[in-house]
């Protein structure tokens, strides 16, 4: 299906429900909406549906908004950045809602039900019983004004449910699934407004869409059940339905639904962990789109140069985390000493090696840190455990294989010629840096006429209990003189 914006000025919204932090979901079908509106240079709005009142909070709330601006996922009009269209939070809309509402009630095209929740579960579980889709049958859907004025007065609190037509076929053309059909036959008529006045998400985002002039709603295929109610209420109020993407799910690697099993949930989750935001951008936008030829590392330009509705697939994208940590390793590997250096100091503090506030020298130290784990870390967390294993006098070699390396007939002669040369240096005046640490090595290979792997894996072992690690030059100088030699000494 040919997905075109031609003569339509693309509007396209994220519309979160602020009752938790951003969900990797949540932050595709954002993502996919930013993209679209940039490859046609339209808007993209960021609206607030917060009228589950009991599980909505400001919190939450900032916690979205954060987590797409530490993706990069900018928008152009709606919370926080205002527009025509305000406000942009759905419990400051209410009185237009309310508009929307006394227009399907004077209309017939809805009714006020007096139905209490005992009575709406008995009838949704005789249904089950009789092996009939659950729905509400329609008790309250031709009251008198007598009867209406009773149950008033017996103090019920209505809510307003939308008359279904019977017998009816919507039809969807989906720019993603193509002609989707639904029969109201199993429907029900469903409520529009609840006892207090706050409208539920399928009325309330129908008013929205169009006020603001949404032209294509893009969203997760979890909303397609929605989506039917939704045309009844455009088509009964004679407003222009826009254009619907449905995207596919988003499964972990067992086929089963997202879960924390198969990852964390959260975008500040991946966050926390040591992603970089542009590696979580390029990760969420292979999820369910395919771009054109083999290259998968793209940056967010390149992204909107090649996003296409045309290329978002209808089967489940799956979440492989071993895939993301993969591509978070190459764009580590791309990221400047500078920029690493910054991401990991929060890391390295929050594991209590350095303070809250670090010295010049803590800081250049990091910097020779990441200098040497740059090529080997799918995320920046994993620094914490390099840290870690430069902390301290004590080294025990990690397994057997370790062990036996340091009962080499060599050994001894490496370790002294090595000791040499750190204490030929004055420790309080001479810095060890990469350079010095190459010349020394290439000094004792030569010096000892041995090669390469005899005299650097037992030094290794010696100096990190390990026998495989960043350059064996990088460790000397992260280690320092004073460090090397106390090693050495508690070892041998």
């Amino acid at each position: 299906m040919v997905v075109s914006a031609d003569n339509v000025k693309v509007r396209v919204r994220f519309a979160p429900s602020p009752t938790g932090p951003l969900h990797i979901g949540g932050a595709r079908s954002a993502l996919f909406n930013y993209l679209f509106a940039k490859k046609y240079g339209g808007n993209f709005v960021v609206r607030i549906e917060d009228t589950d009142l009991e599980r909505s909070s400001r919190e939450s709330e900032e916690n979205i908004l954060a987590s797409l601006r530490w993706l990069g996922i900018t928008w152009d009009e709606g919370i926080g950045v205002g527009g025509a269209y305000e406000p942009y939070r759905q419990t400051e809309r209410l009185d237009t809602y309310q508009r929307f509402a006394a227009q399907l009630l004077a209309e017939g095209k809805a009714y006020y039900c007096y139905c209490t929740e005992e009575e709406l579960e008995a009838e949704r579980q005789m249904l089950i019983k009789q092996g009939e889709t659950p729905r509400y049958l329609g008790k309250c859907r031709e009251l008198s004004t007598k009867e209406r004025e009773k149950l008033q007065a017996e103090g019920r609190r209505p809510t307003i449910r939308f008359r279904v037509p019977d017998n009816h076929l919507v039809i969807l053309n989906d720019l993603v699934r193509g002609e989707v059909t639904f029969d109201t036959g199993t429907m029900g008529d469903y409520v529009i407004v609840k006892s207090d006045g706050i409208p539920v998400y399928n009325f309330a985002c129908v008013i929205d869409d169009t006020l603001m002039e949404i032209s294509h709603v893009i969203r997760g295929e979890e909303h397609l059940s929605n989506t039917p109610r939704q045309l009844l209420i455009y088509d009964a109020l004679g407003l222009t339905r826009p254009q619907f993407a449905h995207v596919s799910l988003i499964l972990g690697k067992d086929r089963s639904k997202m879960s924390k099993r198969h990852g964390a949930t959260s975008v500040v989750a991946y966050q926390e962990a040591g992603y970089l935001p542009e590696a979580l951008i390029n990760f969420l936008a292979l999820l369910g789109w395919s771009p054109p030829g083999e290259e998968e590392i793209l940056s967010l330009p390149e992204m909107v140069q090649y996003f296409s509705l045309d290329r978002v697939a209808k089967n489940p994208a799956v979440f492989d985390i071993d895939k993301l940590k993969w591509i978070n390793g190459c764009y580590i590997r791309q990221t400047s000493l500078d920029r690493l250096t910054e991401l990991a100091i929060p890391f390295l503090q929050k594991a209590g090696i350095f303070g809250p506030e670090l010295t010049a020298e803590e800081r250049a130290w990091t910097r020779l840190l990441m200098e040497a784990t740059q090529d080997r870390l799918s995320c920046l967390s994993e620094v914490v455990e390099h840290a870690q294993g430069l902390i301290g006098d004590a080294v025990t070699p990690e397994n057997e294989e370790a062990a036996l390396v340091l009962q080499e007939e060599q050994v001894p002669l490496v370790i002294r010629h090595f000791k040499q040369q750190l204490e030929s240096l004055e420790v309080d005046k001479a810095s060890l840096d990469v350079p010095q640490a190459k010349a020394m090595l290439k000094k004792i290979t030569k010096e000892t006429k041995l090669g390469g792997r005899k005299v650097f894996m037992p030094l290794r072992v010696c100096l990190t209990g390990k026998m495989h690690g960043p350059e064996l030059y990088h460790i000397i100088p992260l280690l320092g003189i004073s460090g090397c030699l106390a090693r050495l000494n508690k070892l041998v």
